[in-house]
C-alpha cells in the first residue's frame, strides 16, 4: 500500500508591523486624549473651588506636605545653582570687560524672570508630582477611588482640589525663599572670587514690572499644572503596582513637559506685552 500524500497545513500570515504613519497617528491620538483628560480635570478642579465640599484641614495638610518637605531640597538646589551661575558668568565677563559692577543686577534679573520659577517648578514636578500620582494611583488600584464614587463623591473634589490650592500657594512661597537663597549664595560667590562688595552686588535697577508679573504668572501657572497633570495620571492608573509605577513616571515626565511649554508661552506673552 502506498502512503497517502501529506498535505501541508496553511500557516497564518505574520502580523504586519505598524508603519511610521500609524505610530505617529497613534501617538497623536493618545496625546490628544490625554490633553482632553487633563483639561477635564482642570475644569472640574476650578468648578469645585467654588462649589465643592469643604474639607477642614485638607489644604493645610497638603501645604505642609508640599512646602515643608520641599524647602530644604529647593534651597540646596538653588543655592548651588546661584553659585555656579555667578561664578561662570563672572569668568566669561572678565574676558570681555574688566568691570563686573552690573553682575548682581543681571543676575537678579535672570533669577526673577526665568531661573527661579522654572527650576523650582521642575524640582517640584519630580518630587510633588511623583508623590501625587503615586498616592492617587495606589488609591485607584486598591479601589478606594471607586468607593468614593459609590458614595457620590467626585475624586477630583476630594483628592485633587486640596493639592491644587496647596501647590499654587506653596510654589509661590517656595520660589521666593529659594530665589532669595540663590541670590545670597551668588553674592557670597561674587565677593569671594571677584571681590564684589554686597553694596555693589545688590542692584535691582534691571528688575521691572514685567519681570515681577512674569515671576508671579509662572509660579501660579506651574503650581496649577503640576497637581492637575499628576492627578490625572494617577486617576487613569490601571493594574497593580506596575500601573502605579507607570503613573508615577508619566506624571514626572508630563509635569516637566507642561512646565517647559508654559514657560515658552508665558515668556513670549510677557515679552510682547512688556518688552
Amino acid at each position: 500500500m502506498t502512503a497517502a500524500p501529506r498535505t501541508e497545513e496553511p500557516t497564518a500570515p505574520a502580523p504586519e508591523r505598524p508603519g511610521l504613519a500609524q505610530l505617529v497617528g497613534a501617538g497623536a491620538l493618545a496625546g490628544a486624549r490625554a490633553a482632553l483628560g487633563v483639561y477635564s480635570v482642570l475644569v472640574k478642579t476650578l468648578y469645585y473651588l467654588l462649589r465643592g465640599v469643604r474639607q477642614p484641614g485638607a489644604v493645610a495638610r497638603q501645604m505642609y506636605a508640599i512646602g515643608n518637605e520641599s524647602l530644604v531640597f529647593l534651597c540646596v538646589v538653588m543655592g548651588f545653582l546661584g553659585m555656579i551661575v555667578v561664578y561662570q558668568t563672572g569668568l566669561q565677563l572678565q574676558r570681555v570687560v574688566p568691570d563686573l559692577g552690573m553682575l548682581g543686577a543681571n543676575f537678579v534679573d535672570l533669577l526673577v524672570r526665568e531661573l527661579v520659577p522654572s527650576i523650582c517648578a521642575l524640582m517640584l514636578a519630580t518630587r510633588v508630582g511623583a508623590g501625587i500620582a503615586a498616592e492617587i494611583g495606589s488609591m485607584v488600584v486598591t479601589e478606594q477611588v471607586d468607593a468614593l464614587r459609590m458614595c457620590a463623591a467626585d475624586p477630583v473634589d476630594y483628592l485633587i482640589k486640596p493639592r491644587f490650592v496647596a501647590s499654587v500657594v506653596m510654589t509661590l512661597v517656595l520660589s521666593t525663599i529659594a530665589g532669595t537663597v540663590a541670590y545670597v549664595a551668588g553674592m557670597l560667590t561674587a565677593g569671594t572670587f571677584f571681590q564684589i562688595t554686597p553694596n555693589t552686588f545688590i542692584n535691582l535697577s534691571l528688575v521691572g514690572v514685567g519681570d515681577a508679573v512674569s515671576f508671579l504668572t509662572k509660579c501660579v501657572a506651574y503650581g496649577a499644572a503640576i497637581p492637575v497633570v499628576s492627578g490625572y495620571c494617577g486617576l487613569v492608573t490601571y493594574g497593580g503596582s506596575e500601573g502605579v509605577g507607570w503613573a508615577t513616571t508619566s506624571a514626572v515626565v508630563s509635569s516637566s513637559l507642561s512646565v517647559v511649554v508654559l514657560d515658552f508661552f508665558i515668556s513670549g506673552a510677557c515679552y510682547l506685552i512688556f518688552g
